[in-house]
């Protein structure tokens, strides 16, 4: 018989990959969602719960559940026998994390302790937590490995889930029969390659890659690039991004890692590869056949000959941007079966 895994935010975008991919890999997931970033369909099913279930041809059992809402978790896990966890559920935009601190530390803290908890209670000992890797705060040197020291967040949604760490390591520390496993990324781009699923943020979108592709289709008027004096190739921050499908392999492979009696252990997920925030909308351009277009001119005369056609807002101020990407290599090879690039 299938083993159950409980997903609870498998209705977002990373976590609805990591449903399909479960499924395909011979799990049984229930998933659980309060709709704070996923669209209802038909039948009050996440919609794109629904696609997965056309995929596949399958049926998935789904809750509409907060976990804010201990007594509505204890009721699932009395009904059900999980195996482990997938933790993706919370609060994720860094800019409003700032402006509503106390928001973030109150649900993304709150409904993790509930989880643990109520895990603890139901004997349920292993766990995927989809961290960040907010969590290593600004470099110390790149690219960034496993044995970087973390907890110098720079902003409270990095600190949710530095604090979130904190609790399962300490937590597995105490409880020995305890299996977790802490994968830290960026930035996921892309879909699953049928077009079904994939990213469609509700109202302004996060993060660069939506936000370009909106542009793009006419969505938005205009991208507005944070910085254009890096010390980087054409002087826009570069950051690590993976495709949507390695990422939820590598959730697949974390869950199989938990078998091994593993304790608690933190992976990075990522290419190792940095790339600019230009180089990701001339591939956009690529992909699409659509120019991004926007207001003004992009950077002094010198840095303008491979982009002279594009034309964007540029901020000057660097704001809360890095510089940075993460290595992947060393401890990858440890996380049995997934490598980056597998999966597309």
């Amino acid at each position: 018989m299938a083993e159950k895994v409980l997903v609870t935010g498998g209705a977002g975008y990373i976590g609805s990959h990591c449903v399909l991919e479960l499924i395909e890999a011979g799990y049984q997931p229930v998933v659980v969602d309060n709709f704070s970033n996923a669209v209802k369909g038909g039948g009050d099913v996440p919609e794109s719960i629904s696609r997965i279930e056309r995929i596949l041809d399958t049926s998935i059992e789904f809750h509409e559940l907060d976990l804010l809402d201990r007594p509505g978790l204890e009721k699932l896990f009395k009904k059900h026998s999980f195996s482990a966890v997938m933790h993706f559920a919370g609060l994720k935009a860094v800019g409003e994390s700032v402006e509503q601190p106390l928001r973030y530390y109150r649900v993304n803290l709150t409904a993790s302790l509930n989880l643990l908890e109520v895990m603890q209670a139901h004997r349920v000992h292993n766990l995927v937590f989809s961290s960040s890797a907010t969590v290593y705060g600004d470099p110390q040197h790149l690219p960034i490995n496993e044995q970087h020291p973390v907890g110098g967040c720079t902003n409270p949604y990095g600190k949710t889930k530095y604090f979130i760490e904190e609790m399962i390591k300490d937590h597995c520390k105490a409880e020995k029969d305890w299996n977790a496993v802490l994968l830290r990324y960026f930035n996921p781009i892309g879909a699953h390659s049928s077009g079904l699923i994939g990213e469609d943020p509700q109202g302004i979108p996060n993060n660069l890659l939506p936000y370009v592709a909106q542009v793009a289709i006419g969505r938005r008027n205009c991208l507005s690039v944070f910085g254009n004096d890096y010390d980087t190739l054409d002087g826009t921050g570069v950051r690590d991004y993976i495709h949507v499908v390695d990422l939820a392999k590598g959730h697949i492979a974390a869950l199989k890692k938990l078998k091994d009696d593993c304790g608690c252990k933190a992976y990075n997920l990522g290419t190792g590869q940095g790339y600019s925030v230009l180089q990701m909308v001339k591939a956009v351009e690529k992909a699409s056949g659509r120019k991004v277009s926007g207001r003004g001119l992009l950077f002094s005369p010198n840095k303008l000959q491979a982009h002279e056609f594009i034309l964007f807002s540029i901020i000057c101020s660097r704001g809360s941007t890095v510089v940075w990407w993460l290595e992947v290599l060393p401890h990858s090879k440890k996380v049995p079966g997934w490598k980056p690039g597998s999966g597309y």
